[in-house]
């Protein structure tokens, strides 16, 4: 069941009362249940163990035996596995009425904000627009991203290196300290002062003056949550969240992996003991912990969840399982990694400090060096769990031992802005905001782009489009709660609230939204689209009527229309649309550039510029002739 599309569905005047309706495409599926559940003496409920999933769980009681007249039972488990479906069998429980109404305020809630605003920047933009609870506030990050980018200014800085013989090696030591002071990024600024100082180091003499050598060790990560798995298939594969979502399912619903959906780091005791055993019968003895290691859970609001992602059986390695596509054999083995080397020592790596003092006494100049070099001792979580650890072999050096320099390296850097936000980073930021829980980051990225609001560039980063622009400007100003973090965390704490039975659904619901109307009635009148949007004049003569042409914001960014619309309705792609990709000339007319284009549905295609004088289309990138 779900709110009707057409209507908000929801009695403002009545306490917030959700109107739920069977969806044509599920009618099949229920009244096939309803058949089923009258000729059975139990009902089993075994829906996800999250709050969507005890809702989904009332839903179906409710469609299916609203009077209550049979035996109903509520199962979890979140492991698709003999054992664990027998021992969720033998625990029945009642549904947990406080998840539902959790889920049911959430539902109310994004539906207020969405149907309510939107229609606001329909009437203030253009239709086919959306603002949601979470995704604008997704936007809002990447935007605001975008404006200090756009506002950084590079600063000039040099870094030093000294190339300095050790018997037939060559080896570089990093300037650290002059005359004693720490030398910070930005500490030499321009070439001058790296001349200088290259000049000195020049007629300087070099020595050993200390030896460290110490033991360092490493860690092992804890196992997956949701969102480092999403995290981590994405730095490791490229995978969208959606797509990992997408596999982790698969996985799931195989039972070789457990629920994908958690913010816990939490592992059964059952899962160690199988942990230990595979460690056990296939590593060294070095390789076998005292005692199991556990991760505490960082996330406040992972009460629901139970485990982290882990394979249900460690026995299942990678190679020993037929996948139906490679991607979900990447995953698995990934998961799989993660959980074993989280029950792995720590890596032991022998890491080497030489500091060299350069001086030259006439001058009475002392500058400091560095060189650092580390060899993996034991490889510890590392065996199984590869990370890019460089090692560097060191030759012998005693104190007091005098250098000679081959070479003295300046090298001009300049800082650069941060970094926009991909998949992994905006999930990371999300989760730090505590915007939006699990089963959300998924849907939440997907949404800002099917708008067109934000699109990725050649280096997978989020770009805002003009639409994303104008729709977070329009914001930012009028709702600025809707795009505060703070005010986004703060909700999804109430609605933890309401989860663990402190508070009333309807009460969370009406301290948003009476303010929340108020001001949107208020905008309706002091909001002008003109001053939103400004009609641009060109030089190009409609071909249809011979009117000038005006360049118009559309869903999808600006194009040329009619100035005599509605008697004429001719409109244009506008060849200088931001972010507008060409592939060469048209082949058709041999006038205009192929261009990537959208439909109405925001689905990708290639047309011609030229459109509607020339039809030239195709779904498939246009790719260069090759004679």
């Amino acid at each position: 069941r779900d709110l009707q599309k057409s209507k908000l569905g929801v009695d403002v005047e009545n306490n917030f009362k959700p109107h739920y309706i069977i969806p044509i495409k599920a009618r099949k599926t229920v009244n096939y249940l309803k058949k089923e559940a009258a000729k059975a003496q139990k009902i089993i409920l075994a829906t996800d163990e999250d709050r969507e999933g005890e809702a989904i769980a009332w839903h179906l009681m409710q469609a299916i035996d609203p009077s209550n007249s049979k035996s109903i039972q509520r199962i979890v488990f979140h492991e698709i596995t003999k054992v664990a479906i027998e021992n969720a069998l033998k625990n029945p429980r009642e549904i947990n009425i406080h998840l539902v109404n959790a889920q049911q305020a959430r539902r109310v809630l994004d539906r207020l904000v969405g149907y309510l605003l939107s229609p606001f920047l329909w009437k203030k933009i253009v239709r086919g627009l959306s603002a949601g609870r979470v995704q604008s506030v997704a936007l809002h990050l990447i935007m605001e991203r975008e404006q200090e980018i756009r506002g950084f200014k590079a600063d000039e800085y040099w870094t030093i290196t000294a190339l300095l013989f050790k018997n037939k090696s060559i080896l570089e030591a990093n300037l650290t300290e002059i005359n004693g002071e720490k030398i910070l990024k930005l500490g030499i600024k321009n070439k001058k002062e790296a001349d200088k100082i290259v000049s000195d180091l020049k007629k300087s003499e070099f020595q050993v003056l200390k030896i460290e050598q110490r033991e360092r060790k490493k860690n092992p990560l804890p196992p997956f949550t949701t969102s480092t798995l999403q995290q981590t298939a994405f730095s490791r594969f490229y995978f969208s969240a959606k797509q990992t979502m997408r596999l982790a399912q698969n996985l799931y619903e195989r039972g070789l992996i457990t629920y994908m959906r958690t913010d816990s780091v939490n592992l059964s005791q059952q899962s160690l003991i199988t942990a230990k055993k595979w460690i056990e019968k296939n590593l060294e003895k070095e390789y076998l912990l005292s005692e199991p290691r556990i991760f505490k859970t960082k996330s406040r609001s992972a009460q629901e969840a139970h485990e982290a992602i882990r394979p249900t059986d460690p026995n299942m390695e990678t190679d020993d399982i037929k996948f139906k596509q490679v991607n979900e054999k990447k995953l698995y083995d990934l998961i799989w990694r993660r959980f074993i080397a989280s029950q792995l020592p720590q890596a032991r790596l022998a890491a080497t400090r030489i500091e060299i003092v350069a001086e030259n006494l006439k001058l009475k100049t002392h500058y400091s060096l560095l060189i650092t070099g580390s060899i993996i001792r034991f490889k510890g979580f590392l065996k199984i769990w590869p990370q890019q650890l460089e090692e560097k072999i060191l030759p012998e050096f005693r104190e007091k031992e005098e250098l000679k320099a081959k070479e003295i390296k300046p090298l001009q850097h300049f800082t650069e802005p941060p970094p926009r936000y991909n998949e992994a980073s905006l999930v990371k930021i999300l989760e730090e905001y505590d915007i939006g829980r699990p089963s959300t980051y998924a849907p939440i990225i997907s949404v800002i782009q099917n708008r067109n609001y934000v699109q990725k560039n050649e280096a997978k980063h989020f770009v805002p489009t003009e639409m994303g622009e104008l729709v977070n400007k329009l914001l930012t100003e009028h709702f600025p709660q809707i795009v505060e973090t703070k005010f986004t965390a703060y909700m999804e704490n109430e609605l933890d609230e309401v989860a663990q039975g402190n508070k009333k659904w309807q009460t969370v619901i009406k301290e948003f939204y009476d303010p929340f109307i108020k001001n949107l009635e208020q905008k309706y009148e002091e909001v002008s689209k003109e001053k939103m949007i400004k009609e641009e004049k060109t030089d190009e003569i409609c071909s249809k009527c011979g009117k000038p042409m005006i360049i118009k914001f559309g869903r999808f960014g600006k194009f040329l229309a009619c100035s005599g619309f509605p008697d004429c309705k001719n409109t244009k792609t506008l060849k200088s649309n931001e972010g507008q990709e060409t592939f060469g000339k048209c082949p058709k007319c041999d006038k205009g550039e192929i261009l990537k284009k959208r439909t109405k549905r925001g689905w990708f295609f290639y047309g011609c510029s030229e459109y509607p004088d020339c039809d030239q289309a195709t779904w498939k990138k246009p790719v260069e002739k090759k004679e």
